[in-house]
This record gives structure tokens, sequence and C-alpha cells, in this order.
């Protein structure tokens, strides 16, 4: 909404929430999320077309336009948990929508949701309300550290709607918006459906290259093989391509995990058993690759981790963001708890009880289940998780991960001094002549 607001000076936006403390965060100077480039969009435009407010609804009968940009998690419970979205938040907005309009409007679905979501959505809207509505789907295509630049410079943007001259009239409407700084022929139209369902697809094909990647990194280790080498050689194909072919200890993130397994149940749904299966294995092997990171953790330090310090480097699922759902780092934390590991976590971005909200929510582990509390430290500095640590197990790739000193990050270590590189960022070479003992994703293991 700031990108619209900054591009499209003449278009009012009011963003608009029932929690008054989100609200006052995004009218402060302290942001609640962190975005490279978004403060600075946020305050050029805030104030003079783009206002956050709990008036929901004031700004719904103002509106001509409304973005339904809510949470769709993965159920819990019920038919399809484990798999299926929860579309509650989407059909609580429509039936806001339906009690306050005094208007026409066109309603757009921003957050990513099954397939037909949009006819649900319209359904409530027609049921409840005398006045016309237009449903359109308009997903995102952004990866969280780059999505300023994705939105000002985007590879496209998509547009689904009814195929009927009430239709295609929203979408042009919708279209004119963008056009103020996307080309044209980089804004795709479709039906709804093609729409709805090309985020779930667009999303799985990148997790899945994440996946193809990362099985070949337990090969490169069993053979001497080199799985930065392989991702240079076959990404060299241009039919191939370089991009999301980085080994890591697993993919995280609100969006892979989810929309796959979202894409698993709608197949399922639909009796399409095997194309369930062949998508459900992309999420076995991301689950896998997390796993065995936390094992050969285990099987380095002599089989038992019990009471040694171990330096968590990194929470969030990815470097220049905060954003720590489906974290790779949550799931290796959590075989380490049940190891009885001490663990020392830096983050830059992530505090404590964001943290404990993600191992809340996606491993059901609080600060007293399993002495969780006692056994998970945060700490201000890397150099204050590595002191007398065992082990660093780097968990996402900041930046600075790789500018440390780590002549002295050894000097205070215990000995043998580990480093397991989740990320492969670090200079293996220089760190094993200092005296680490160093394993790396899909590397040689130099020690055999």
């Amino acid at each position: 909404m700031a990108v619209i607001a900054s591009k499209a000076p003449h278009v009012k936006v009011t963003v608009v929430d029932i929690s008054e403390a989100q609200i006052g965060a995004w009218n402060s100077q302290d942001l609640p999320i962190y975005e490279p480039g978004l403060d600075e969009m946020v305050f050029s435009v805030r104030g003079k077309n783009l206002f956050f407010s709990t008036d929901i609804d004031a700004a719904i009968a103002e509106a001509d336009m409304i973005f339904i940009s809510v949470n769709t998690p993965t159920k819990t419970s019920g038919i399809g948990a484990g798999r299926a979205a929860n579309i509650k938040n989407c059909e609580l907005c429509a039936r806001k929508i339906a009690e306050v309009a005094t208007s026409d409007k066109i309603v757009v679905e921003k957050s990513t949701v099954p397939v037909r979501t949009a006819e649900s959505v319209r359904r409530v809207l027609v049921s409840a309300s005398t006045h016309n509505f237009q449903v359109l789907s308009n997903p995102e295509f952004l990866a969280e550290g780059t999505a300023i630049a994705d939105l000002i410079d985007p590879s496209r943007v998509l547009i689904g709607g009814e195929q009927t001259p009430a239709g295609l009239a929203a979408i042009d409407a919708l279209v004119s918006i963008y056009a103020n700084w996307v080309p044209r022929e980089q804004i795709i139209t479709t039906n709804l459906w093609s729409s709805e369902i090309s985020k779930l697809v667009a999303n799985a094909f990148l997790a899945q290259r994440v996946s193809s990647i990362n099985s070949i990194t337990a090969l490169c280790e069993q053979t001497d093989a080199d799985i930065d080498e392989i991702s240079r050689a076959i990404g060299s194909d241009p039919r191939i391509g370089a991009k999301f072919l980085k080994a890591s200890v697993g993919y995280g993130g609100s969006c892979f995990q989810k929309d796959i397994l979202n894409l698993v149940y709608i197949c399922d749904t639909f009796g399409l058993k095997e194309v369930a299966n062949y998508w459900h294995q992309v999420v076995l092997m991301n689950d896998y690759q997390k796993s065995r990171f936390a094992r050969k953790i285990v099987s380095s330090m002599f089989n038992t981790i019990t009471g040694k310090r171990i330096a968590i480097f990194g929470f969030a699922f990815k470097k220049d963001t905060g954003d720590t759902r489906e974290s790779a780092a949550c799931y290796v934390m959590k075989e380490l708890l049940d190891e009885r590991a001490q663990m020392a976590v830096y983050d830059p971005k992530v505090q404590r009880a964001q943290m404990f909200e993600e191992f809340r929510y996606s491993c059901g582990i609080t600060e007293e289940t399993n002495d969780a509390g006692k056994l998970i430290q945060t700490c201000g500095s890397a150099m204050e998780a590595a002191r007398g640590a065992h082990a660093i197990a780097l968990m996402t790739e900041w930046d600075e991960f790789a500018s440390y000193d780590y002549q002295a990050v050894y000097d205070v270590m215990s000995k043998p001094a580990f480093i397991f590189d989740g990320r492969n960022i670090l200079p293996h070479d220089k760190l094993r002549a200092i005296g680490f003992e160093v394993y790396a994703i899909g590397k040689p293991n130099v020690s055999k």
C-alpha cells in the first residue's frame, strides 16, 4: 500500500486494522516490521495520501476499491488440518464490507488464498448487501528482504477477475493504478481462478527448486562432491537458470510451506492423489533437510550435546527480515532441545518474545516446555552467544555473520570448537586454519 501511495500520489490509501497497537505502531517512528527501504517509503507519504486508522467503517464507506490483506494461516484443527488454508479472516472482511458499504465497491484479494475463494467472498457480499460488488484477485509476487524493490520494479503484476463487462471494467480500474509505474505489458490479466492458483503454483515451483538442490547435498557429503560447484554447473544451463539453487538448511517463511500444503490439499480434495503426493514430497524433503542438519550437529559432537552450549546465529527465516514464520532455526532448535542442549541465540532483528511465539505456533513449545526457557538464552551480540560455546550453528545468512573476526570468536569458545554452516556463507578453509571443525551443507568432508 505504501508503494501504491508513493507511485500514485493522486490515490488516497487508508490502511485499517482492528488492532490499536498495530495502527499506533504504523503511525509511529518505529514501524512494526523490518524491511529494507520500508521506513523511508512510509515516512515519505504518510499523512499525505497514506493513512493508518482503526476507523474501519469510515474507510470502507469512503473507498472505491478495498484490498483484503489478512493472514490466511494453515488450519491447525478440523477438516484439512495441517494443509488447508484458514480463510476465516477473508470471510469476516467480506461480511464487514457488506455490512458497512454505502455504495458499489471493487474488492481485491491480496491475501494468498485457495482457488475459488473469490467466489466465496462474492457470495457473502451479494447475500448480505444490496450494492454491486466486483471481486478481483491480485496476489503479490515478492520476497521478504527485497519487497520494496520487487514492488517498485515487479517482474509482473497479476490481476484476475470475472470475464464479464462489469468484471473487465473492474480489472481495468486496478490496471490503471499499477500503470502509474508498471509497464502495461507486465500487467497480466486473467480469470479469477487462474490468478488465485498461479500464486500457489509459483511458490510451489520455487520451493521445489530449493528442495531439489537440497536433496543433492546429502549425496555430495557422501561422495565429496561440492554442492556449490554443482549448482553453478547446472545453473549455467539457460533452461534451468541459477536462481533458487543455493543449498541451505531449508526454506522457511510464511508462503512456501503454507502454499504448497494448500496446493496438496486442493489436489487431494479433487481426488488427484498422485499430484498431491508429488508436491507433498517437496515439503517432506525440506523437513528432512532440517532434521538432517540437527542430527549432523549431534553426531559430529561425539553423539551427545546434553549440557553443551551451542550458539545459534540467526533465527529469522532469511536475512534482511525480522520474519520468523516457519524458520528453519525453530525446527533445528526443537531437535537440539530434545537432546537437552543449552542454546544461546543471537539475531539482529528478532526478539525473544517473537522467537517463542514461533516456537509456540510451529512446534507447540513454550518457555515451560522441556525447560526451554532455561535452556534457550537470547543474546545481544554474536560474541556473547559464542562465549563458552562448544559449537556455532549458523541458521540465517545475515551479512554480518560473514564479517566477524572468527579468530576472536574461536578464542572465547570451548575446544574443540565446531561450526555448522547452514547457509554456506562462511570462509570454511580460513575457519579450519584457525582451528574450527567445520561442517557445511553439501561440502566435502575434509576431516575424513
